[in-house]
């Protein structure tokens, strides 16, 4: 496989997994917000990645979350289910089970906390790509693993049979081109901060970005990609420049992101939930502060807040 072999291109989504009040998954509101993203004009999801607390959940959790997420997009948008695992054992089995799911194609992070060399990442790697022919979306985030995926070293996973794609989050521009430039030709090297760089990765060849943004802002979160593509430069440096506002919003020292954007989205009565511990629900004065932001800059709050944004 190659990036020929998939279609993968456009705005995608990192999907929250709600939570509700006894920690338990609330299928109800992760089906909701499928069919919310649905409706933006996201073309991919992608069901348990760092946004979605893959971290906090069984493997029965999981496997049972890739399922939720194919079975409320039915066939409409592209879903991959993330496989993070230290173990590769196990991330090939959360494969299959991504698979048998349904899912268009898995998501890969390299081992975390420890500090494999570049060799034992690429055996990591070519350990889930043996165990299940699924195309692969390999993962670079080191802010949360450690694991620095360079350039040189994304052009030596790009040739592991079944990756197709990278998610490039390093925060990095400079990065995420020279990437580009080196694995471009084999593999679709998405970015993933797309409130800070959606708008210039895509103009200078990114296929699409990978984002948790829609999950809050809804469909301006799509309508960046499109009107990019669409040559409306207007539309898309404006709402690049709010993207980032946004961002910052949620972003901010002394609150966890991922707490932030279920925060958000239930300000905006969207169905965010809970966190599932360790993570708990944004406290004040951080959730008051979000919510001034979110008045000031003109973006909708519901009228009732729910009980879990308080």
């Amino acid at each position: 496989m190659d990036k020929n072999s998939v279609e993968w291109h456009g705005p995608w989504n990192a999907l929250v997994t709600p939570f509700d009040s006894n920690q338990a998954i609330d299928e109800a509101a992760y089906r909701l917000n499928v069919e919310l993203c649905v409706g933006y004009g996201l073309t991919g999801l992608v069901a348990n990645g760092c946004t979605g607390e893959f971290w906090a959940q069984t493997i029965e959790e999981r496997k049972r979350v890739y399922k939720i997420a194919v079975d409320a997009a039915q066939g409409r948008v592209t879903v991959l289910g993330g496989v993070a695992a230290n173990h590769a054992g196990e991330a090939a089995e959360l494969a299959e089970a991504a698979k048998d799911a349904g899912c268009d194609g898995i998501m890969v992070l390299p081992p975390f906390f420890v500090k494999p060399t570049d060799d034992d990442i690429i055996a990591h790697f070519e350990r889930v790509s043996d165990a299940v022919d699924i195309p692969i979306m390999a993962y670079n985030i080191p802010s949360a693993t450690v694991n620095f995926l360079t350039p040189e070293l994304v052009s030596r996973i790009a040739d592991v049979e079944n990756v197709v794609a990278l998610k490039e989050s390093s925060q990095d521009f400079v990065n995420w081109y020279k990437t580009l430039q080196l694995a471009g030709d084999r593999i679709r090297v998405f970015i993933g901060p797309a409130s800070k760089y959606g708008l210039a990765a895509v103009r200078m060849g990114a296929p699409g970005y990978v984002e948790a943004n829609a999950n809050y802002w809804g469909a301006e979160a799509a309508e960046l990609y499109f009107a990019t593509v669409n040559g409306d430069d207007a539309r898309a440096l404006a709402l690049q420049a709010k993207a980032q506002i946004m961002r910052d919003l949620v972003d901010v020292p002394g609150q966890n992101i991922y707490a932030s954007f279920k925060a958000a989205m239930n300000l905006r009565g969207l169905p965010g939930g809970y966190p599932r511990l360790p993570l708990r629900p944004l406290p004040e004065p951080h959730l008051g502060r979000l919510r001034d932001g979110f008045q000031a800059l003109g973006v909708s709050l519901a009228d009732a807040i729910p009980a879990v944004a308080e």
